[in-house]
């Protein structure tokens, strides 16, 4: 199984290959320390990880380094006894969520729907216009960590 630490976040956007803008959330909210991935779908994380997320991945040692949008890092390494997390890991705030979740759909990517959250057909939630923060739409890599696309008000 595999577990990811943070090594720094960042502010500035990158681009993925579906021309999606993602970006790290600033240090102020985004403190990634340890994501946990599981190893058998070590294959699935990777491709996971740049196909569909557009990150750069490289083969470090025994695990992986994501790269993160903005210039963060993230490693990826064995851990035998992972649980997958039951709150949100990664936060990637987009210009356009309603882009970026169709874009990501197109991709495989399914969208979580939570009880007692208001979401729209697309699972997202509209805390813009309610004034209730950003909007949201959470969905899970392979390992079943929870990661979250969000557009700032």
């Amino acid at each position: 199984m595999f577990c990811v630490r943070s090594d720094r976040t960042g502010h500035d956007g990158c681009m993925n290959p579906g021309n999606v803008r993602m970006r790290a959330r600033s240090e102020k909210f985004f403190r990634c320390e340890r994501v946990k991935l599981e190893a058998r779908p070590y294959r699935n994380m990777k491709a996971f990880y740049t196909q569909t997320l557009g990150l750069k991945v490289v083969e470090e040692g025994v695990g992986l380094r994501l790269h993160l949008p903005g210039g963060g890092t993230a490693f990826a390494y064995p851990k035998d006894d992972h649980q997958p997390a039951t709150f949100t890991l990664l936060d990637f705030v987009v210009d356009d969520i309603d882009e970026a979740v169709d874009e990501l759909k197109s991709r495989g990517v399914s969208f979580d729907r939570y009880e007692g959250m208001s979401q729209d057909e697309k699972g997202i939630m509209r805390g813009i216009s309610q004034n209730m923060g950003p909007d949201i739409a959470w969905f899970k890599d392979p390992a079943g960590n929870m990661l979250a696309v969000l557009q700032m008000g």
